[in-house]
């Protein structure tokens, strides 16, 4: 009984220290004196809600957040932009030029990419998925297996691709994995491409998937800074011109080997 005695004292204190005192069968505090009590809910509030119909607001936890389409436009508009201004002016070009041809303030390009480093992933993840795309759409337009990859190489050109080279030096993950799933892709459809205008008789033996993606990346780099900023109309000119040597029958000897993707990846 001592034990008991001390424990209702024990609380009939507390409650006089906070000021608060429940009343019986409500499932809410009241006030009294001078203290700063705070209402709580009992089970008897939920039975109530239940029997006036009401249902429980959802909790955030059971809410799916979805980007807006207005966010998601911007983000695209961002990385199209800086895709240009890279290929113009190089990967080092002010962030601040970015947001501004992008139609976006400077808050909500660093909301989307916190640093150059981030934007420069995105942009180089984009121009690679783009580039695959293109390489599966001209096996699905052409009958022609070399005319296939000759559609592909002029649609990459129109992507940029080698404006790739120069974004990735400097301080930047090639090796994460977003990058290496599109960069295998990438790889797989061009050596597909390939494969079949060789299994075709139409593209000479003497030659690997390396060789073009090479030859892509030389004749469509940007030349940042130079003075003859109209030197991209002759690209498709000259591209045309390494296809013509493409095709079989071979009209010289290749010195050196095929450039495998092996190869590539070692350099």
């Amino acid at each position: 009984m001592g034990v008991a005695v001390k424990t209702v004292a024990k609380g009939a204190a507390q409650a006089a220290v906070t000021g608060n005192t429940a009343q019986p069968g409500t499932g809410r505090a009241t006030r009294t004196g001078n203290g700063t009590g705070s209402a709580t809910r009992a089970d008897t509030g939920h039975v109530a809600e239940a029997a006036a119909g009401k249902s429980a607001a959802p909790t955030a936890s059971c809410r799916v957040a979805r980007p807006r389409a207005d966010a998601l436009r911007n983000r695209e508009r961002i990385v199209s932009a800086a895709r240009e201004l890279f290929v113009e002016f190089g990967p080092d070009v002010a962030l601040d030029d970015v947001a501004r041809r992008a139609g976006v303030g400077n808050a909500t390009l660093y909301r989307n990419f916190p640093d150059r480093a981030a934007l420069t992933h995105e942009v180089v993840l984009a121009v690679t998925s783009r580039t695959t795309l293109r390489a599966e759409e001209a096996v699905a337009a052409e009958s022609d297996p070399f005319a296939a990859l000759s559609r592909f190489v002029h649609a990459a050109a129109d992507e940029r691709i080698g404006a790739l080279c120069p974004m990735i030096s400097g301080v930047f993950d090639r090796d994460h994995p977003d990058l290496l799933a599109e960069r295998d892709r990438l790889e797989e459809a061009v050596a597909w491409l390939v494969t079949r205008a060789q299994s075709a008789g139409r593209l000479r033996t003497d030659i690997a998937v390396g060789d073009v993606l090479v030859a892509l990346s030389q004749l469509t780099r940007p030349l940042p800074g130079i003075a003859c900023q109209g030197i991209d109309r002759f690209t498709h000119r000259h591209l045309q011109l390494f296809l013509d040597g493409l095709e079989t029958p071979a009209r010289s000897e290749l010195p050196g080997s095929a450039a495998t993707l092996e190869d590539l990846r070692r350099s």
